[in-house]
C-alpha cells in the first residue's frame, strides 16, 4: 500500500519529473529521435498516479482515489501546458514519423495498453522491478500528451485529436486492466464493511472504464471508416 500510495502524491518532485520528462519527450518528437523519446518514457511520472487510482478504486479508498485523481489531472495539465509552449515557440509544420506514431490509435494499441497495464500491476505486486521499465516504455503516457500539446499549438487539430485519443486509450486501458488484476489477485480491505464498500466501488469503476473503452473503440472505428 505504502509503495503505491507514494505514486499518488502531488508534490514538487512529481511536478519536476513531469516537467523534465515532457521537455525530453517534446525534444525527442521534434528531433524525431527514438532514443530521447524512450528516455522520457522510462521516467514515466504519470504511471504511478494511474496505478494508485486503480488500487484506490479496488479498495474503495476515497482519500487515495481523490489524491490520485488530483495528481493525475495536475500531471496531465502541466505536461500539456509545457508541450503547448514548446509547440508555440517551435511549431511543427511537417510532423515526422515519431509525432505521427503518437497521433494515431488502432486496436493493436488498445490491446497493448491493456496488456501493459496488467503487467505494470503484476510487476509492482510481485516485486519484479526490472520488468517495470519495459512496461513504462510499452504504455507511455507522456509522448502522446506532449504530441497533443504541440499539435494544438501548431494548429494541427486533426493530429491533436489523434494524440488525445491515444492518450485517453492508454489511460482507460491501464486503469481497466489494473483494476481487473487487483481484483483477480484478491486485493481487498480487512473488515467486512470495508469489503462490501470496496466491492461496490470496484464494480462501478470497472463498469465505468468498460463503457469508456467501448466509446473509444467506437470512435477509433468511426475515424478509420471516415
Amino acid at each position: 500500500y505504502n509503495e503505491i500510495e507514494k505514486g499518488a502524491r502531488l508534490n514538487l518532485n512529481f511536478l519536476i519529473l513531469v516537467f523534465l520528462s515532457t521537455v525530453v519527450a517534446a525534444i525527442g518528437l521534434l528531433e524525431n529521435n527514438v532514443a530521447v523519446i524512450v528516455g522520457a518514457m522510462v521516467i514515466a511520472p504519470l504511471l504511478g498516479p494511474n496505478i494508485a487510482l486503480a488500487f484506490a478504486a479496488t479498495l474503495g479508498d476515497r482519500d487515495l482515489l481523490l489524491e490520485s485523481l488530483k495528481t493525475n489531472l495536475a500531471g496531465v495539465a502541466l505536461a500539456l501546458a509545457v508541450s503547448f509552449l514548446i509547440g508555440w515557440f517551435w511549431p511543427v509544420d511537417v510532423p515526422g514519423p515519431e509525432i505521427l506514431s503518437r497521433t494515431t490509435v488502432g486496436f493493436d494499441g488498445i490491446v497493448l495498453a491493456l496488456a501493459s497495464g496488467a503487467a505494470a500491476v503484476l510487476s509492482l505486486t510481485t516485486g519484479v522491478a526490472s520488468a517495470l521499465v519495459g512496461v513504462m516504455v510499452a504504455v507511455a503516457l507522456l509522448p502522446p500528451t506532449a504530441a497533443l500539446g504541440m499539435m494544438l499549438a501548431s494548429g494541427q487539430p486533426e493530429l491533436a485529436i489523434g494524440a488525445g485519443l491515444l492518450l485517453a486509450a492508454n489511460i482507460v486501458c491501464v486503469n481497466l486492466s489494473a483494476n481487473l488484476v487487483f481484483l483477480i489477485k484478491g486485493v481487498r480491505p480487512r473488515t467486512w464493511l470495508e469489503k462490501r464498500k470496496a466491492r461496490q466501488s470496484a464494480v462501478w469503476i470497472v463498469l465505468f472504464w468498460l463503457i469508456a473503452l467501448g466509446v473509444l473503440v467506437a470512435t477509433v472505428n468511426l475515424r478509420h471508416l471516415v
